[in-house]
């Protein structure tokens, strides 16, 4: 369904909500018919003398007319107005509403047919006021606001993409939730305050001299008693509808304030000034990372220490984050694709939830992620939404390079822009063959970002890599999904070949012709939903495959690591120096080979690395030179100049933090030397990259004093829980401020 001027909207409740929403749309689209019931004749009929509603009248009259029926009632009602509405909508229509709690209507959900339900995708805008009723309404109550999508298993990609086109009309930001964690979250953030105002308010005026309290109060207590002039009646509604989920957040508060009225007793000033400056500190971090401009969050984003105590073990068995690559890539093909896909083992990190936030603004539905689970309701190759705002990659090179190719052949322009480092990294290695094919592409002053992308129409080329880059292949194989004819990429080298992987699980035909080390595709075609289980990063296994082998007694499993043919470079450069790795339980998940990988100390040994490994590890060389530090003998890496452009100038980088360590080595253009031998303490800095801390984390097992590693906070970017998993198998890692 086309969200245009040709669909009628009916929308079922007409006060500050329902209000608001008709006056948007036809703000929007001043040629929209929107009708309109309501049980207070005075606002519809000013309603209608504003211009906003063409027709008003009893549901049953007007339901059959109407093609996106929405729902602006108290949450209670919900459930009662749905069954009156299935009862008399024509088939093809969309239903949406705008309560605040969503899993008591699906407990109602024996009254309706499956049909009826597929139907309805529930919806809640985070605005309103402590205004209530029509006269309340506005047109751009929801510009820029967020809006929560609760789509259940019953509705189609096509219907929730109408419901989201809807609420992006109205300016507002979409996301996904399950309906029991968005009633969790609203229970904790929304709910929670509301009661909170109304309780002290209550419990202000059974005060003996409330006269004098309310007026000699000061406007901290206006403010905060401000949602108390909210509307009781819905309210009421609220706290009945999601009665579990507040219960529990109530219990949480309740116990938090028997804590609090102990300190004060006890007149414990410390306890008192460490919980209000921790709640302090939470609440700035929660203004600077969703109320300021990025900008702001950048210039102190890398103000994390790493402290590691030397010694250590490393035994156990993990799992490591999912891997960081195949993450990006199934949101990018998910969200073009035809129908749901469900994605598991996602990676949480950073980089990838900007990904999920550029195709959110792109008008893609996604759903979670929860415990590394979401749900993508793809919009197909021709369905994505022109954003209105740079799209923020954060400080992933992939994610730029991988969406350059697929926005360069859209029919709306774009810009890509991404934190300091990024910002410092070429882009012309993208930009160039993206223009011979057509793309009008500007980068910032040499070949950096922001790229600022013109959509246009696309040809195909045949295109020989000058390096062996596996986000230049993928970023050309994305754009010839949308050019006309061939698009074909010769590889100098082996690199990941994930692109091509998951396109071929899309259903999308990619020919692998590994005798001339090309992949092509026709443009064209379509890609079909599919499941997606991220197999563990082996980037991220790569610290801990280093750890054990380095660490005398250790005995280390990693479960479910992506051993794909063309990421194995670290596998095999640790074997070449003599280490003990294991592999398990290989088994194809999804397309991608996947294995248990055992490690247990062995001494290593020097080695001159094979150039034709270079591109198989090239992420992993910042821990690969620690282990090359703990060898014995000398470690020599030549003709890998790719790593002097990646998040910092990675030999530059560990040449210093090698130095203040006390290894000796000796840099090259294209690579380093470095002699095995004892390691000292000291303090180093990791120039934001992530996976310089977590190699110099790594180090520190073999290290005689502590060391102390500077600007941490990118290692959020790719490994979230990485201290925590570190000091599951026994490393001493600590992590500051």
């Amino acid at each position: 369904m086309n969200n245009s001027v040709d669909n009628t909207v009916l929308i079922i409740g007409l006060g500050m909500i329902g209000g608001s929403i008709a006056r948007g749309l036809k703000k929007a689209q001043p040629e929209r018919k929107i009708l309109a019931c309501d049980s207070s004749v005075s606002a519809l009929t000013q309603a209608q003398a504003d211009g906003i509603v063409s027709e008003h009248g009893d549901l049953a009259t007007l339901c059959p007319l109407a093609d996106i029926i929405i729902l602006a009632v108290p949450p209670l009602s919900v459930a009662d107005v749905l069954a009156d509405v299935c009862a008399h909508m024509k088939p093809t229509a969309v239903i949406t509403d705008a309560a605040s709690v969503k899993s008591h209507i699906f407990r109602d959900e024996q009254r309706f047919t499956e049909n009826d339900m597929a139907n309805f995708v529930p919806a809640h805008p985070i605005a309103g006021s402590e205004r209530s009723g029509y006269c309340a309404a506005v047109d751009d109550l929801f510009q820029g606001r967020n809006v929560i999508l609760t789509p259940h298993s019953g509705n189609s990609a096509v219907t929730v993409g109408a419901v989201n086109l809807l609420w992006r009309e109205l300016g507002a930001n979409v996301l996904g939730m399950t309906s029991v964690r968005h009633d969790e979250v609203l229970a904790a953030t929304s709910h929670l305050p509301h009661l909170l105002a109304y309780a002290i308010v209550d419990v202000l005026v059974r005060q003996e001299q409330s006269e004098d309290i309310f007026r000699y109060a000061a406007g901290g207590f206006a403010d905060f008693s401000r949602l108390a002039s909210s509307d009781a009646k819905m309210w009421s509604d609220v706290f009945v509808a999601n009665s579990s989920a507040v219960e529990k957040v109530l219990d949480d508060y309740i116990q938090s304030l028997l804590e609090f009225r102990e300190v004060i007793r006890e007149r414990d000033r410390e306890s008192l000034k460490e919980s209000f400056q921790r709640a302090k500190q939470t609440r700035e971090n929660f203004i600077s990372q969703h109320f300021q401009p990025k900008k702001q969050v950048e210039m102190t984003s890398n103000q994390r220490i790493f402290t590691v105590q030397p010694g250590g073990s490393v035994t156990g068995s993990i799992r490591v984050a999912g891997d960081k690559s195949i993450s990006h890539r199934s949101i990018i093909l998910a969200s073009i694709a035809n129908g749901k896909t469900r994605v598991s083992g996602f990676l949480e990190g950073e980089d990838a939830l900007n990904t999920v936030a550029a195709f959110r603004e792109m008008g893609v539905t996604i759903v979670g992620p929860e415990n590394g689970e979401l749900t993508i309701y793809g919009v197909g190759k021709l369905g994505l939404q022109a954003p209105r705002k740079p799209l923020y990659m954060g400080n992933s090179g992939t994610a730029m390079r991988l969406l350059a190719g697929l926005l360069a052949a859209q029919s709306f322009d774009s810009v890509l822009t991404g934190d300091e480092s990024l910002n410092l990294r070429p882009m012309n290695r993208i930009a160039e063959p993206l223009r011979e094919m057509g793309a009008i592409i500007e980068t910032g002053e040499g070949g950096t970002p922001p790229l600022a992308i013109t959509g246009c129409g696309l040809n195909g080329i045949s295109y020989v890599m000058p390096m062996a880059s596996a986000q230049v292949k993928s970023c050309l194989l994305l754009a010839g999904l949308y050019a006309e004819g061939e698009t074909r990429i010769f590889e100098p080298a082996p690199c990941r070949d994930h692109t091509e992987r998951m396109l071929q699980g899309f259903g999308y035909a990619v020919d692998v012709d590994s005798a001339q080390s090309s992949s092509s595709l026709a443009g064209g075609g379509q890609l079909a939903a599919s499941e997606i289980d991220v197999p563990a990063d082996i980037s991220s296994a790569a610290f801990f495959l280093v750890a054990a082998a380095i660490t005398p007694g250790s005995d280390l499993i990693l479960r479910h690591v992506g051993i794909n043919p063309t990421r194995i470079g670290v596998i095999n450069i640790l074997r070449d120096m003599g280490a003990n790795i294991e592999a398990s339980n290989e088994r194809l998940v999804g397309g991608e080979p996947v294995a248990d990988l055992r490690v247990r100390y062995q001494a290593l040994s020097g080695i001159t690395i094979a150039e034709d490994q270079i591109p198989l590890a090239i992420d992993e060389f910042p821990v690969l030179f620690i282990a090359a530090a703990c060898a014995e003998g000398e470690t020599l890496l030549r003709g890998a100049e790719e790593l002097r452009v990646k998040e910092s100038d990675r030999i530059d980088a560990m040449a210093q933090g090698l130095e203040q360590l006390g290894v000796k080595f000796e840099t090259f253009d294209d690579g380093i030397k470095i002699v095995g031998g004892r390691l000292g303490g000291g303090s180093v800095d990791s120039f934001g990259d992530h996976r310089i801390a977590m190699a110099f984390a790594v180090a520190g097992l073999r290290a005689e004093s502590p060391i102390t590693i500077a600007n941490c906070a990118n290692v959020a970017t790719s490994f979230p829980n990485f201290v925590e998993l570190a000091s599951e198998v026994g490393m001493l890692v600590t992590e500051s401020e």
